[in-house]
C-alpha cells in the first residue's frame, strides 16, 4: 500500500508541511525533510521550484526564485533524494508545475520517483482531462498518487469527479486566493468546509492555503482529515534557518 493511503488510515489529524527544495540553501533539502519527520509530521510536500509559481503567494514565490538562483533543479532535486529513504519513512511528495515534468519527460520523471520511494505528486496546472486520458497509467505503473486540487468555486460535478479519478486524498484549498498564511478562517470558509463534508466524498480532504498555527490547524481539521501549512513554514525558514524546526511543530497541535 502507498504510504500515503497507510498514513490516511491513522485516526490522528494529520500534518502536512510545505517547503520549497533548495532553500533557503541549496543543500538544505534533506535537512528539512530529516527535521520535519523528526519533530512529527506526517507528510512533506517537497516544492520544486518554478520560474512563474502562479498560484503561489509572495513568500513562496520568492523561496522559488532564491532556490532556483541557489541552483535548484529537477536533476539536482533528484540528486539530492537519492538516499532519502534510508533516512526517512513518512510519505513524500513532489509538489510543483507540469512544465517542468514535462521538459524532464513525464515517464522518466514518474519512473525517478518511484526509484526514490516519492508517493504523490501535486501538479496543479495539470489539468483533470488531461491527466486521465495521457498519464494516468503512467503514474499508477509508478506507483504515484495524483493529488488533485478542490476550491470554494469548484462545481460539485467538478468535485465528484474528482473524487472518483483520485486514491489518495484531495486537497482542499481554503480559498480563492494564492498561498499565504492567515490569521483566520472566515464565515465563508468555515460553510465551505462543512459543505464538502457534507457531500461524504470517498477519498479524505487535506486543507491547504492560510493555515499557519494551532488555530487555523485546528479550523482546518474540524470538517477534514488534515492540513497543510506552507508560507508560515517558508517564513520559519527564512528566519530561522534549519533550526528550531521542531518548535515550529511543536507550535501547531
Amino acid at each position: 500500500m502507498n504510504r500515503i493511503n497507510q498514513k490516511l488510515q491513522e485516526e490522528q489529524k494529520l500534518l502536512s508541511i510545505y517547503f520549497t527544495a533548495g532553500y533557503p540553501k541549496l543543500e538544505d533539502t534533506v535537512t528539512v525533510i530529516e527535521e520535519l519527520e523528526k519533530a512529527g509530521v506526517d507528510m512533506i510536500e517537497i516544492g520544486l521550484p518554478f520560474s512563474d509559481p502562479l498560484a503561489d503567494g509572495p513568500t513562496i514565490q520568492e523561496s522559488s526564485t532564491a532556490a532556483l538562483k541557489n541552483g535548484m533543479t529537477t536533476s539536482k532535486l533528484f540528486e539530492q533524494l537519492k538516499d532519502i529513504r534510508k533516512r526517512v519513512s513518512i510519505p513524500l511528495i513532489i509538489m510543483g508545475y507540469f512544465n517542468p515534468v514535462l521538459q524532464y519527460g513525464v515517464e522518466a520523471f514518474c519512473k525517478k520517483c518511484e526509484e526514490l520511494g516519492i508517493d504523490g505528486l501535486i501538479l496543479p496546472d495539470l489539468p483533470l482531462d488531461v491527466y486521465l486520458e495521457e498519464y494516468e497509467a503512467i503514474f499508477k505503473a509508478h506507483g504515484l498518487i495524483n493529488v488533485f486540487l478542490i476550491t470554494p468555486q469548484t462545481s460539485e460535478a467538478r468535485i465528484r469527479q474528482i473524487d472518483a479519478a483520485s486514491e489518495g486524498f484531495i486537497y482542499m484549498v481554503s480559498s480563492a486566493s494564492t498561498t499565504g498564511a492567515k490569521s483566520g478562517f472566515g464565515n465563508e470558509q468555515t460553510e465551505y468546509f462543512e459543505r464538502i463534508d457534507g457531500l461524504k466524498l470517498k477519498n479524505p480532504q487535506v486543507v491547504g492555503f492560510g493555515i499557519s498555527n494551532n488555530e487555523t490547524f485546528t479550523a482546518a481539521t474540524s470538517r477534514a482529515k488534515g492540513a497543510i501549512i506552507g508560507s508560515a513554514f517558508i517564513k520559519h525558514l527564512t528566519t530561522h534557518g534549519t533550526t528550531e524546526i521542531d518548535s515550529f511543530v511543536k507550535g501547531i497541535r
